[in-house]
C-alpha cells in the first residue's frame, strides 16, 4: 500500500459526493475509506481509526452530530479531527455540531480543490504538532500533548483534539494576550476559514470542563491563559 500522510474517512448518504471526494483524496496519497450514514461511520472508525473525518449532517438511520457525539465517547477517537460538510447553513445547526464536538463546519456546494487544501493542510499540522515541546506545567494543570492529555490534580480530563490544541497554544506562554488572528492561524491555520463564533465556542468549552479562572477574554483583541 502506498504510503498517506493521513487517513480519512468520508461519510455521506450521497454516493457522488462520496465518490468525488474519495478519488480526489486518493489522489493525493491519503488513504480513504467511506461510509453513508452514522451507524457505519461509528462502526467504520472504530475499525480504520481515522485522522480525519468529513461527515454529513443529514443522513438516515443516524445522523452526522448523533454520529460525533459517538465517536467522541470512544477513548482511541477522541482526538480525531471531525468536519462537517452540509447543506444546512442555520447557525443553530452548526453550533449543535460544535458542541457534538466537531473541529470544523463547511457549507456545500464543496469545491473540491479548496476542500482538498484544507484537508493537506490539516494533516501537516496534525504532524507538525506532534513535534516539539510535548508537556508542559502551568498552574495545577499538566498538558501533554504527546498523548493529548490533560491532568489536574491527577484527575484526567479528556478534551476533543481542536479544544486541546487550543488549551496548549495558549498555556504555552501565560499572560500572552493571543489575537483572534494567532488563533485561527496557529489552530485552523490561515488557509480555513474560521468565525469569531467558532473560536469562542471552543473557549467556551474549556471552561466548562476546567473552570472560568485559566482562560482571560481581553475583550475587543482576544485570549489569554492565565499567567
Amino acid at each position: 500500500m502506498k504510503k498517506t500522510s493521513a487517513k480519512i474517512l468520508v461519510v455521506d448518504d450521497d454516493p457522488e459526493i462520496v465518490e468525488i471526494l474519495k478519488y480526489n483524496l486518493s489522489n493525493s496519497d491519503f488513504e480513504v475509506k467511506v461510509a453513508y450514514n452514522g451507524i457505519q461511520a461509528v462502526k467504520k472508525s472504530k475499525k480504520f481509526k481515522p485522522d480525519i473525518i468529513l461527515m454529513d449532517v443529514m443522513m438516515p438511520e443516524m445522523n452526522g452530530i448523533e454520529a460525533c457525539t459517538e465517536i467522541r465517547n470512544i477513548d482511541n477517537l477522541k482526538n480525531v479531527q471531525i468536519i462537517f460538510l452540509s447543506a444546512r447553513g442555520e447557525d443553530y445547526t452548526q453550533i449543535a455540531a460544535f458542541d457534538a464536538g466537531a473541529d470544523d463546519y463547511i457549507n456545500k456546494p464543496i469545491k473540491p480543490k479548496i476542500l482538498l487544501k484544507k484537508i493537506t493542510n490539516i494533516a501537516k499540522r496534525l504532524k507538525s504538532f506532534e513535534n516539539g515541546e510535548t508537556i508542559i506545567k502551568v498552574s495545577d494543570l499538566k498538558i501533554n500533548r504527546e498523548e493529548y492529555l490533560v491532568t489536574r490534580n491527577k484527575t484526567e480530563i479528556i478534551l476533543p483534539r481542536k479544544e486541546f490544541e487550543l488549551l496548549f497554544l495558549l498555556a504555552s506562554k501565560p499572560g500572552k494576550v493571543f489575537s483572534r488572528d494567532e488563533i485561527m492561524n496557529k489552530v485552523w491555520g490561515s488557509q480555513v476559514v474560521v468565525g469569531d463564533r467558532t473560536i469562542d465556542v471552543h473557549v467556551r468549552k474549556l471552561r466548562e470542563k476546567l473552570g472560568e479562572n485559566y482562560i482571560k477574554t481581553r475583550k475587543g483583541v482576544g485570549y489569554k491563559f492565565k499567567a
